[in-house]
């Protein structure tokens, strides 16, 4: 099969869809660093803190939800550079002191990044998922969650080093812009070079096509074959798969809208289990270490260097983990990676909980909370985190893709941002032994979703997934 498909140019296409998660990863994981220094500077009590946390995520929130109508109605590459332009406002804007000047104007920048990373979440798997082949898309689409990993690297080291810096007294010298962007308010740095990926990002985007599969939608079936026949070789599989396409919105045809369709009996349990896993997948425990890592290994009693240094390592290991994932998804399948790493996660949760109640009666180091922390790390990145992107990029039907999508990553940043939110409170209030705990129980409704209500996706066509969903009409 791959003799018949142009395999660089597609996963070029590929690639560059999934730059979009390192900007998702960077602007996620970069506010870790710049916690600290934000509330000192500001003043900040603790429910503003969780409100700098959170704002991005009111950002992600809303951009979600107009993702999968922006990518329906423009296009999911306009999108995604309508996601590229927030990700840059963002960037610029809480870097330049005459720009985020007070608290609340860096509140409103730290919201437009959450735009870009609601919409870029939503529609970069999209797209990935709709130009790749069946027997890769597992693994293509698990690259967009690699450049995720990446981001977050890119952040914590970025946040390390910028840290380092500030300290050297032979960098103290120059204008006073740089002295505050660098020295005296250095979070403004870490913020700011989210710019390079940025631009980046805009440029890569400008030169790929638009998505085949929503061309055949706009009934623009010429531009659709044009792009199709520079992924696939052979010209008989190019007319396969737009018959196949249009052989099943011909079927949606009778249905007046997308709203109207997503009441339909099998797309509404799909959109239901969507939902669900993915604010599910958020109280286990995923983000928190992702926010809140730093803050938890001080409570272990680790420097503020320390921790920083601590949450490179968490970094790395997710990367290196996604890579893995990346290479077994389409092999072992997306319902086995599950089983394998939430058991796991259940595992190293109950041990990082049992390290903060009895570690001290027990004799623990530190140690072992770093070991725990890296292994639920490497549990959840090669499950979950693997599998959440690739499972809603190709569960619904090409007519409602990007609406649907937008329905369950909406439900994802709910999660999110309550999460966000809460974890402070659990971890002054439940302590982290109770937090962790919590985490893990949260794992067995997951499981027991996945293992039930969720079919195994791997080397099935979109079409062939759409139809499986299909048969619940017919009950």
């Amino acid at each position: 099969m791959k003799k018949d498909i142009n395999y660089g140019y597609m996963v070029f296409l590929a690639f560059a869809a999934a730059m979009g998660g390192i900007l998702f990863g960077y602007d996620t994981a970069v506010i870790s660093g710049t916690i600290p220094q934000v509330t000192s500077q500001f003043g900040l009590s603790t429910a503003q803190s969780g409100w700098f946390v959170g704002s991005a995520l009111i950002g992600s929130i809303i951009g979600v939800a107009f993702a999968g109508i922006l990518s329906d109605k423009l296009g999911r590459k306009w999108t995604m550079l309508i996601a590229s332009v927030c990700f840059t406002v963002s960037a610029i804007g809480c870097c330049l002191p005459g720009m985020s000047f007070d608290f609340n104007s860096l509140v409103a920048y730290r919201i437009m990044g959450g735009l870009g990373i609601g919409i870029v979440s939503i529609v970069s798997p999209l797209y990935i998922s709709e130009v790749s082949a069946a027997k890769y898309r597992g693994t293509l689409v698990s690259m967009y969650q690699l450049f995720i990993t990446v981001g977050f690297v890119l952040a914590y080291l970025v946040n390390f080093k910028l840290q380092a810096s500030s300290m050297n007294t032979a960098l103290h010298s120059g204008s006073p812009m740089w002295h505050q962007v660098f020295i005296t308010e250095v979070w403004r740095a870490m913020f700011g070079a989210e710019t390079i990926p940025c631009i980046l990002f805009l440029a890569v985007i400008s030169f790929i096509p638009e998505s085949p599969r929503w061309l055949i939608l706009k009934n623009r079936e010429p531009a659709a074959r044009t792009i199709l026949k520079r992924i696939y070789r052979n010209p008989e599989t190019v007319e396969d798969q737009v018959n196949a396409t249009s052989s099943m919105l011909k079927g949606d045809s009778g249905t007046k809208n997308e709203w109207a369709m997503l009441r339909e009996p099998g797309i509404l349990i799909a959109v239901i289990i969507g939902a669900c896993i993915a604010i599910l997948g958020q109280f286990m425990g995923v983000n928190a270490v992702l926010y809140y890592g730093p803050t938890i290994f001080q409570q272990a009693g680790l420097s503020a260097a320390n921790s920083l240094y601590s949450q490179v390592y968490v970094g790395l290991v997710n990367m290196v983990t996604t890579i893995i994932a990346m290479v077994i998804i389409d092999k072992v399948g997306r319902k086995k990676l599950i089983y394998f790493g939430v058991s796991g996660m259940i595992i190293t949760l109950l041990a990082i909980a049992a390290y903060f109640q009895f570690g001290t009666a027990w004799g623990l180091a530190n140690t072992f909370l770093l070991v725990f922390f890296l292994l639920y790390v490497f549990c959840q990145a090669i499950s979950i985190s693997a599998v959440v992107f690739v499972l809603l990029s190709e569960m619904y039907p090409t007519k409602v893709r990007g609406l649907a999508m937008s329905i369950a990553g909406f439900a994802l940043w709910i999660g999110t941002y309550l999460i966000g939110q809460l974890t402070p409170v659990m971890l002054e209030g439940l302590k982290p032994a109770g937090t962790f705990l919590l985490f893990a129980v949260m794992c067995i409704p997951y499981m027991l979703i996945m293992w039930k209500l969720v079919p195994e996706t791997t080397g099935k066509t979109l079409e062939e997934i759409e139809c499986y969903w299909k048969k619940y009409d017919k009950k």
